[in-house]
């Protein structure tokens, strides 16, 4: 198998900036980022397009023994994406999902309160929404994401990660309007094997990103136009 596609997060937005520039500087559009590990990389993504970033709050739920394995997710809305095929391989009952989404769903309202800081949630309605995370491996997550946004009516709905799956990122085009994957490495076996640091981000990591996206975007719009 070759090395690292990517050095970090942020070169891996970077790369997959330069793959959405049809998209940069449009008032209508804007980044959201799943939490924690996508932050970094939609935050290079935003900076470079000269649009609005935000977050996207997306929880996954651990199958009961084998939580590394999904079994769905939940996300902001109330929205829940079931994994059918894992329920069914693993005779999971309706009352143990019900208590992964109600553990989830407390972790979920935590971080919309710590990463928001009491700023509401962005209006995408009638806008180009561009979800931005740093890979996908099964991509039920995303699913979530893409089926709560629907809720919301935005004209349109991109996915964009710098690594991905190939049948996560073919699954995916059947739900988004446009799927952008920068990489699809095969065998995939996991997102981390193709960024050389993959450390864990921080919750004052996004918080401080986030922070940092809209002072430099207000700083922007506060300098006068050239003639």
């Amino acid at each position: 198998m070759r090395g690292p596609e990517f050095l970090d997060r942020y070169e891996g937005g970077l790369v997959l900036a330069g793959l959405l520039r049809a998209y940069a500087h449009q008032p209508d559009t804007v980044v959201l980022a799943l939490p924690r590990g996508g932050v970094p990389v939609a935050y290079e993504v935003a900076r470079k397009m000269g649009v609005p970033l935000d977050v996207f709050l997306v929880r996954k739920l651990g199958a009961p023994r084998h939580e590394e394995l999904a079994m769905g997710a939940i996300a902001s809305g109330g929205v829940r994406v079931l994994n059918r095929e894992v329920l069914d391989e693993l005779n999971i009952s309706e009352a143990q999902i019900d208590a992964a989404a109600a553990r989830e769903g407390l972790e979920l309202q935590r971080r919309e309160l710590r990463y928001r800081e009491g700023r509401p949630p962005p209006d995408v309605r009638g806008r180009t929404v561009i979800l931005v995370d740093d890979g996908l491996a099964t991509g039920t997550t995303m699913r979530a994401a893409v089926a709560a946004l629907r809720q919301q009516e935005p004209a349109r709905i991109v996915v964009a990660v710098p690594v991905g799956a190939v049948e996560s990122c073919d699954d995916l085009a059947d739900e988004a309007d446009e799927v952008i994957c920068a990489r699809k490495p095969e065998p995939f076996h996991a997102v981390g094997l193709w960024y050389r640091d993959f450390a864990q981000t921080s919750d004052e990591e996004v918080r401080e990103l986030l922070a940092r996206e809209a002072r430099e975007r207000n700083a922007g719009l506060e300098q006068p136009s050239a003639v």
